[in-house]
């Protein structure tokens, strides 16, 4: 069985799926097209409306034949929040994502621990270029499963206790903001004041608008509004990562803000200093640059994509990796195992795949040219008998990048073998999902 990380994918066999999250949650899914919005009031599967076209729910198992579902739909969202509306997922276990096909176990996705969200996007089963295939989320709302819906495109009356699907087309929400924070030219000035009093008051440096920045943003917020809904990856299947990528900035770190809603830059700023979780990214102390981009939907909503990011250096990318390497030896004196020394042909090789997959589009240990760990390894001058490698995107630091390897029990047994002795660890910034890491074990 595979053991995804945010982020990771998996192409799906042909036959019915099985999706099951167990625990103290409630599990929906919203069928949509490439657009990401839902057709209507039937696209969204919930305990009230159990089923559709190809995918149906009972209790906590959510079943997709993803060839019977409606005709256009190309996506099923999968949703869980707390079975107890409104408590925040922080005080619950993560919710295990557990996938099933005809031949047996498929994947398990246990996204990272969440903080004051009440609702989590946890997967999705997709298609590209004619293939199902399944992706690992762990994108949190603040604003629970009623806000998590409305960026669906389903109106939601909350009645206190659930979320209820109303037909016909959406309302224009006051304030929609993506609890993960994810903001024109023109409104920068405006923004960037207020945006540093604030950075000084928790103790940050003032970051400087970067043009390139500017413009991925820009970009980003122009194709969520086109989309009429907010979210990482535009209709046109690029992420805003990718975005700033193609500016030419390389980041060693990057943070988000997308929002709809505000229709100032003050409003905006506002809606980003009001949850703990945007509210960090606002405040990072690692930033230095960020960038603001805004533009209308077709409905008058107002869509907002602010950047931020530090430029990648050898110093910074030295840094980042050596602290990968540091955080791994804690867990392995932790277990009583001697340190990994840090390997420079290793290094080479887990460098050269974290860019690869930027640079190729793709998230696995096999590269579209067929090479695997031990290959790379070779081909990079290592002389070790036996190879390991774990991968990993979409983490924002070396701390929650290794965190995540050890919550997984095939990447923590990596991490934690004993016959290993060296390591070598690749960063990359970009890509669709933002960061590529990976570790290299030899022994």
């Amino acid at each position: 069985m595979n053991e995804l990380v945010s982020g990771g994918n998996l192409p799906l066999p042909h036959g019915v799926l099985t999706v099951r999250v167990p625990g103290p949650f409630d599990v929906c899914a919203l069928i949509t097209d490439d657009g990401g919005t839902v057709r209507d009031d039937s696209d969204f599967v919930f305990f009230n409306q159990p089923s559709a076209p190809g995918a149906r729910l009972a209790d906590d198992t959510l079943t997709v034949d993803p060839a019977a579902l409606r005709p256009g739909a190309t996506r099923v969202t999968v949703v869980v929040s707390p079975t107890e509306p409104g408590t925040p997922l922080s005080r619950l276990p993560s919710p295990t994502l557990q996938v099933t096909g005809p031949a047996g176990h498929l994947a398990r996705f246990t996204p990272p621990p969440a903080g004051e969200e009440t609702a989590l996007l946890l997967a999705e089963i997709y298609r590209r270029a004619g293939i199902w295939k399944l992706r690992a989320l762990g994108q949190g709302y603040a604003d629970g499963l009623a806000g998590l819906a409305r960026d669906f495109g389903v109106d939601v009356v909350d009645d206190g206790a659930r979320a209820q699907p109303v037909p016909g087309p959406p309302a224009i929400p006051a304030q929609r903001t993506a609890a993960h924070p994810r903001g024109q030219g023109g409104a920068e000035p405006l923004w960037l004041a207020p945006v540093n009093s604030a950075r000084a008051q928790a103790g940050a440096p003032a970051v400087c608008l970067d043009a390139r920045l500017t413009a991925a943003a820009q970009e980003h917020a122009a194709a969520m509004a086109a989309a009429g809904r907010l979210g990482v990856e535009g209709r046109d299947g690029v992420s805003v990562y990718q975005r700033l990528t193609r500016t030419g900035y390389a980041y060693v770190s990057v943070g988000e803000h997308l929002v709809s809603g505000p229709r100032t830059p003050q409003e905006f700023l506002a809606s980003c200093l009001r949850t703990e979780q945007a509210r960090r990214t606002l405040q990072d102390a690692g930033f230095v640059h960020a960038g603001l981009g805004q533009a209308h939907g077709d409905r008058g909503e107002v869509f907002w994509t602010a950047l931020w990011a530090r430029p990648l250096t050898p110093a910074e990318l030295d840094r980042t990796e050596t602290e990968v390497v540091a955080l791994t030896n804690r867990e392995r004196a932790a277990a009583g195992l001697p340190p990994l020394a840090a390997d420079p042909p290793l290094t080479r090789a887990a460098r050269a795949h974290s860019a690869d997959m930027v640079a190729r589009d793709f998230y696995a240990h096999t590269a579209p040219d067929g090479s695997r760990p031990w290959d790379r390894a070779a081909a990079a001058g290592a002389a070790r008998r036996s190879i390991g490698e774990n991968i990993a995107c979409g983490q924002r630091s070396p701390a929650e990048v290794v965190t995540g390897w050890m919550n997984s029990p095939g990447h923590r047994a990596n991490i934690l073998k004993p016959d290993f002795t060296h390591i070598g660890i690749g960063f990359a910034g970009g890509g669709r999902a933002g960061t590529y890491w990976t570790q290299l074990f030899g022994g």
